[in-house]
């Protein structure tokens, strides 16, 4: 059946994200050295931002809320006021960061618009991401735009009846299996998985290597070749 729709997550798969989120987990360890060791402060934060989620979603606002709890929880609510405020500027930093895209992206985008409705998928805060779409000189080559609250097979069964034919004349690309891919397929669409050196770990899920509609590629270049053997 010939594919009609190809949805694009964003971030780790058109421009680099999770390692502005390393760079600033970094600093936070670095404040809170003094109290705690980093392995140890680590897993601290891993457990507030799994906890979190249902509370504050996906993305750099709620990061930031998950160390200041992190810094009062292994400090027993002794942390310096100071260091709370090296956090959130911290965190105010990741929302001012500039966006650099991954490489072809741009390049496989513009390959395949015109013949396939192109749809941006993306989760986490709303104005963060289209600051994000905005200034990564890529936006005017969607055709529709979903900032979603998660990503389930009921997400892309949605979104792909609204802007296309369904999802199994859809195919989604991205980094995270967890997110991109397994509910993708599980919707009836195809997932590719486009590998990125660095993915959060509660983005991390077992690849379904025995799914028919399942991909696998080494970065956006290939994209375009794949589509073609499929279709």
């Amino acid at each position: 059946m010939t594919i009609t729709t190809i949805g694009f997550d964003a971030d780790d798969t058109l421009w680099h994200n999770e390692r502005i989120f390393r760079f600033t987990q970094d600093r936070f360890a670095e404040l809170l050295s003094g109290h705690a060791s980093r392995d140890h402060l680590e897993q601290r934060l891993l457990a507030t931002e799994k906890r979190n989620l249902a509370f504050y979603g996906f993305g750099a606002k709620g990061f930031t809320l998950s160390m200041i709890e992190t810094a009062i929880e292994v400090t027993d609510g002794r942390v310096p006021p100071a260091v709370i405020g090296e956090i959130l500027s911290a965190g105010r930093d990741m929302l001012n960061h500039p966006v650099e895209p991954l490489p072809h992206a741009q390049a496989t985008l513009e390959a395949l618009a015109g013949g396939y409705r192109i749809v941006l998928i993306t989760k986490g805060d709303l104005f963060d991401q289209e600051r994000k779409l905005a200034a990564s000189g890529m936006g005017d080559m969607f055709d529709a735009v979903e900032i979603v609250s998660d990503k389930t097979p009921e997400t892309y069964r949605r979104i792909f009846a609204r802007h296309g034919h369904g999802p199994d004349r859809a195919l989604m690309v991205g980094n995270s299996l967890k997110s991109d891919v397994v509910p993708a397929i599980e919707a009836g669409s195809w997932g590719v998985h486009v590998h990125h050196e660095l993915t959060w770990e509660l983005e991390h899920a077992e690849a379904p290597v025995d799914a028919p509609r399942f991909r696998e590629i080494e970065h956006l270049g290939d994209l375009p070749g794949l589509i073609a053997d499929i279709v």
